[in-house]
């Protein structure tokens, strides 16, 4: 990738492991669990936005009502999917005035086996990045994640949230 980015690698093998076997990570951040100490950059009381913790691209945003949902489309009605999509759009909006941004990627991601609590992801792939770098590779965090500090990550999650307005 580019610029100065540290990038480590990653134990997908715990990762799944954790996430197959232990509490549902977006859960415990809403209940504020102290071992899911993530920055926050959105609440409005039914949706959050927050820095991914293994984040493959700068910025790595994800997206998720409070509310334990599994299905992206089935458990949701109109008004709730359109209103969740707001806030990913207007997060979109705010990490490409916070970081370099060629393009923004937006999923929704997860499994009935692990991560099963609806949540999209926003990601911002950096400008100068080679094709075969990008997409599913930029976004894959076997790739390697991205080493900050937390007064690093910090100082992103209070610029996004200051392109937010929040």
């Amino acid at each position: 990738m580019t610029g100065s980015i540290r990038r480590v690698p990653f134990d997908v093998e715990s990762y799944s492991r954790r996430s197959r076997t232990g509490p549902c990570f977006i859960c415990a951040i809403v209940s504020r669990d102290p071992g899911q100490p993530e920055e926050m950059i959105y609440d409005d009381g039914e949706r959050i936005a927050f820095l991914a913790r293994f984040a493959s691209l700068p910025g790595y945003v994800l997206v998720a009502p409070k509310a334990h949902i599994e299905h992206v489309v089935r458990d949701l009605t109109e008004d709730q999917f359109v209103a969740v999509m707001r806030v990913v759009r207007r997060v979109a909006l705010a990490l490409e005035a916070s970081v370099p941004c060629e393009r923004t990627y937006l999923l929704s991601l997860g499994s009935q086996q692990g991560n099963a609590h609806l949540h999209w992801h926003v990601a911002a792939l950096p400008p100068g990045v080679p094709y075969e770098q990008q997409q599913y590779h930029a976004l894959m965090a076997e790739n390697g994640i991205i080493e900050h500090t937390p007064e690093e990550a910090a100082a992103l999650a209070a610029t996004i949230r200051n392109a937010l307005g929040t």
